[in-house]
């Protein structure tokens, strides 16, 4: 019997932990030969993030402290889907504009993910941003915690697919949305899909 051929029923479910954030659920799922067996998902609001790309072909790096690593890492622009019924693309351009500056007349999306569908629904989406424009001074986000010691810089495309390669950027969404955008480019940025493309993966329980 195959996977799409069996229900996967859930029988019993219990919210096991509730967060700022995230919660986690407790499933108990029954399998495909009648055992019933528990699963515990990670249940999270989902995220967006940018590929800020300039006219020199550099792409805008966030450094941020990462507490569950204990360091800092080389991000892209990002942040969760907080704000309920509010369409992804709009979401990412507030990112853009806190973390960043920047704001942007083009947005194509470049890909969806599942974060890590083994153990949480997190599903994430990047998108590309180009035309870019530095916000005033005067009009920026105030960042705060984490996000006040955050770095920012703007890398070659191919040097930070480069770094990635030789292992020195590890997030997740930088490594995907990077090597995206560096396939896009060689394209010449053909076949990109619309920002308001459907997304069945989106966590809908918030945001």
């Amino acid at each position: 019997m195959t996977a799409d051929a069996h229900r996967y029923e859930v029988t019993e479910s219990t919210l096991a932990y509730s967060g700022r954030i995230i919660s986690v659920r407790r499933d108990q799922v029954r399998m495909p030969e009648g055992d019933v067996s528990q699963r515990d998902v990670v249940v999270h609001p989902g995220a967006v993030g940018v590929v800020a790309l300039d006219d020199g072909g550099r792409v805008v790096m966030v450094h941020q402290y990462r507490h569950p690593v204990g360091g800092p890492l080389w991000e892209l622009p990002a942040g969760i889907l907080d704000v309920p019924g509010e369409p992804a693309s709009v979401a990412a351009a507030r990112e853009l504009a806190e973390e960043a500056g920047l704001r942007a007349d083009r947005y194509d999306l470049l890909v969806d993910v599942w974060s890590s569908p083994g153990m949480t629904d997190e599903a994430y989406r990047v998108f590309l941003a180009r035309d870019l424009h530095e916000i005033p001074a005067a009009e920026r986000y105030v960042p705060v915690h984490e996000e006040a010691e955050m770095g920012l810089a703007r890398i070659d495309l191919d040097e930070a697919v480069a770094r990635v390669l030789r292992g020195e950027i590890t997030n997740a969404m930088a490594v995907v949305g990077l090597l995206a955008t560096a396939r896009a480019r060689a394209a010449n940025f053909a076949g990109l899909r619309p920002i308001d493309s459907p997304w069945p993966a989106r966590p809908a329980h918030r945001g």
